[in-house]
């Protein structure tokens, strides 16, 4: 599979503007139309998929957390992929593979008939968890995985000096838009059903994010004969869409950059924060019963959040250009604890702002760390195969959310019990991120 043309269907050089900043719209829209694939995108139908196939809500968290578990182990390959073949193909093969596996799932119902009339099983509950699994999967590896991965160290690809800016700027529309996500599945549940849902996000990620991607997305600026940052636009005096870093910039390989605490803190702290807060909007609705506020005034907290979120998405992005990552991720963990301890009591207001305060600033500075920490460290010239492994890390700990916090629930009576071992988990990423040995600024020479 070649790689497209950059200067196919246009050049970017001819554009009167840095195209680094359409590539940043581009690939903000990518991480948005991810939703099918994130747990706020499956969590509106869960109760529909509960209906329909007859498992209970624990059975349906096992199958998610199987699915997004097998997912994560794909994704290492996937960023082989992705560095192979660039951004541009794996973006639009991703967006092809959300939109099938979206497809064949409306007919969950007949299809599980199906097979458990073929194999001779006495229920059909057996045949839609083995087939649901499957699906968890498909829209885990290409939605949360995939088509984010690609378009985020696309991103990354396009900027350095300005890196954290950009990608605060990006931070601010993908939280509102994972925000307002929910309420406008919903809202495409109740004109067109739950199958017709599927089938109109089918389509909008399957046809209309496949051609933006093959319109707008380019793999990095020197193949387009732009510098990154937009410094200086003469044309460079190659236009190899190979060509290696420049000699200043890191360009750890894969292996050299697990053997790094500085990879291990920033993406345990991340992991750490897929997790809870994974398991916390699967269960939300229910915990929001339990803590005495009521699910729909749970569901309702993500307004709020959305706002702390996209103000702290920008400054975090500022920030992110003038202090060490270090820094980013200490402030990272402690507003993450302050989220799980105010997330076990809702019905009293001063949690419920700790909630707010630390789940909003706590996502804010996630897009914000995904973004620059591994190439800041690690440079770009094996970005996929590197953010593989991370993003591996991050997808299987949102596997195991939802059911550590329903195990929770269901052995120890409340989500509390939960949220409090996870802040346990959070004191202990801090410490070591607070002792590792991690360098300000990464270079070639430091490994």
């Amino acid at each position: 599979m070649n790689r497209l043309s950059p200067n196919f269907p246009f050049a970017p050089s001819g554009v009167p503007f840095f195209y680094g900043w359409v590539i940043v719209a581009a690939t903000t829209l990518a991480i948005v139309m991810s939703v099918p694939g994130q747990t706020m995108g499956v969590s509106v139908f869960t109760d529909h998929l509960i209906r329909i196939t007859g498992l209970t809500r624990l059975e349906l968290t096992y199958t998610y957390m199987l699915g997004t578990l097998g997912s994560s182990l794909l994704l290492p390959r996937g960023g082989v992929f992705l560095d192979r073949h660039g951004a541009r193909w794996t973006g639009i093969v991703a967006c092809l593979v959300v939109a099938a596996t979206l497809a064949v799932l409306t007919g969950l119902d007949s299809i599980s008939r199906t097979l458990a009339d073929l194999f001779g099983l006495p229920a059909t509950t057996k045949a839609a968890a083995a087939v649901l699994t499957l699906g968890f999967m498909m829209l885990r590896f290409s939605g949360q995985g995939m088509l984010t991965m690609a378009a985020r160290t696309m991103m990354a690809k396009w900027f350095e000096r300005r890196r954290g800016f950009a990608s605060g700027i990006s931070g601010v529309f993908v939280s509102g838009g994972f925000a307002i996500a929910p309420l406008v599945l919903q809202s495409f549940i109740d004109v067109a059903g739950w199958r017709g849902a599927w089938w109109i996000l089918a389509g909008s990620v399957g046809i209309g994010m496949s051609l933006v991607i093959f319109v707008f997305f380019r793999e990095n600026p020197e193949e387009c004969g732009l510098r990154m940052d937009g410094r200086g636009l003469e044309s460079l005096s190659t236009s190899s869409p190979d060509e290696a870093p420049r000699p200043e910039e890191p360009a750890f390989t894969r292996d050299e950059a697990l053997r790094t605490a500085r990879f291990w803190v920033v993406t345990l702290a991340i992991a750490l924060q897929a997790l809870v807060f994974t398991g916390v909007t699967f269960h939300i609705v229910d915990l929001g019963i339990e803590t005495g506020i009521g699910g729909r005034e749970a569901v309702k907290l993500f307004i709020p959040i959305a706002l702390v979120s996209t103000t702290m998405g920008l400054a975090s992005g500022f920030a992110a250009d003038r202090l060490p990552v270090r820094v980013l991720v200490l402030v990272f963990l402690g507003l993450q604890t302050t989220a799980y301890v105010g997330a076990g009591r809702l019905g009293e207001f001063p949690f419920l702002l700790m909630m707010i305060v630390g789940w909003g600033g706590a996502g804010g500075l996630f897009a914000t760390l995904l973004n620059v920490a591994i190439p800041n460290f690690f440079g770009r010239l094996h970005l996929g195969a590197i953010s593989s492994i991370q993003m591996s890390f991050i997808v299987a700990a949102s596997a195991v959310g939802p059911a550590l916090l329903a195990a929770s629930k269901t052995y120890l009576g409340s989500y509390r019990e939960g949220l409090l071992l996870c802040c346990v988990m959070s004191i202990g990423v801090f410490l070591f991120a607070l002792l590792a040995p991690i360098p300000a600024r990464t270079f070639e020479d430091d490994r």
